[in-house]
């Protein structure tokens, strides 16, 4: 009898486990917290399917996108959300994706439609981060769109910590982190997601290019910028604004498939800034970004002398198959148990 009983735990158990990896870990912020990161249209026009835009290291949806993509997508018909990283993104970026997994969940089920992802340098990672340990959200989104995201760390955050302190997003995004080796493991492109990185080869926080692009995925669309317009200068701050970005961001989100720079019409080359943006709201946008960046580090960072430890979820590869063969175990030893 007690044995049975034991099979039946065992058994419970496994269930419990099948059920939680089809969703993912609770979450740990505070789900007040997570209501008021997100920001949506009242209403969902169901024009397009709705997109989110994640803002990078050291700032705010205003500053990354209230004068960008935040003003012109609406005008070209977009329901379009952000979701406010706690800490300015400048902790723990396990945390942060957090923000982001209650963000897609919000907004699918607000829209009825799957989400479109837009994230702008560390912005790109929380998205990936989520529906990698999150299977419900990666079932819920249909494209992530990376600008300037450091995929596999960044010379300039190895420069941030070399005295061996700084901030925890920054630890994060050394090369060889614990956290980017996690995110990379396996798959770096998981599920049925059509994934596009855009990249500039004169970013000079985002580094490196040359030889191995930092910012290429395995298994995504990877755009140089320069590929489709040569000699263009596109830095780190500019691509939230850039003409050519915001095409090849476009032309992914509203295309079956990946971004594709044949698609892209050459004419945009000789444009600056996104349509509809001004020159002025262009020159500012790219100060805010820079200024407001430089001011958060200096006021708001809080620095460690290590990286944050991985969450306990991703010690070791998710594997489904793992746990199913451990519910069939359950089952197998109850059998055999009642034979007795």
């Amino acid at each position: 009898m007690r044995e049975a009983t034991i099979g039946l735990a065992v058994l419970f158990l496994s269930l419990c486990a099948v059920s939680a990896a089809a969703s993912g870990p609770p979450l740990e912020s505070d789900v007040a917290d997570l209501d008021r990161a997100v920001r949506c249209p009242v209403f969902f026009s169901g024009a397009h399917e709705p997109v989110l835009l994640v803002h990078g290291t050291a700032g705010r949806p205003e500053d990354h996108w209230a004068l960008g993509y935040q003003k012109v997508l609406p005008e070209m018909g977009f329901d379009v959300c952000t979701v406010r990283l706690p800490a300015l993104a400048l902790d723990d970026i396990q945390v942060a994706s957090e923000y982001v997994v209650h963000a897609v969940r919000v907004i699918a089920e607000a829209s009825g439609k799957q989400v479109d992802i837009v994230g702008y340098s560390q912005g790109g990672l929380e998205p990936r981060w989520a529906v990698k340990y999150w299977l419900d959200v990666q079932a819920a989104v249909d494209d992530i769109v990376t600008l300037a995201s450091p995929h596999h760390g960044a010379l300039s955050a190895d420069a941030l910590c070399l005295a061996g302190s700084c901030e925890e997003a920054a630890w994060q995004m050394n090369q060889g982190s614990s956290f980017l080796a996690s995110l990379n493991a396996v798959d770096e492109t998981p599920g049925a997601i059509d994934y596009t990185s855009i990249y500039s080869l004169n970013d000079e926080l985002v580094q490196p290019v040359l030889p191995v692009a930092t910012a290429v995925l395995d298994g995504a669309t990877n755009i140089l910028v320069q590929d489709v317009c040569p000699a263009r200068p596109v830095a780190h701050g500019a691509e939230p604004v850039d003409a050519v970005v915001f095409a090849l961001m476009l032309d992914a989100i509203t295309s079956p498939g990946a971004g594709d720079a044949a698609r892209i019409d050459p004419a945009v080359c000789g444009d600056v800034f996104l349509p509809g943006l001004a020159q002025q709201d262009g020159l500012i946008a790219q100060e805010a970004i820079y200024a407001n960046g430089l001011s958060a580090v200096a006021l708001e960072g809080e620095e460690t002398p290590a990286e944050p430890p991985l969450e306990w979820y991703a010690l070791s590869e998710p594997s489904q198959a793992a746990v199913l063969v451990a519910a069939v175990a359950g089952l197998a030893l109850l059998g055999r148990r009642r034979k007795v």
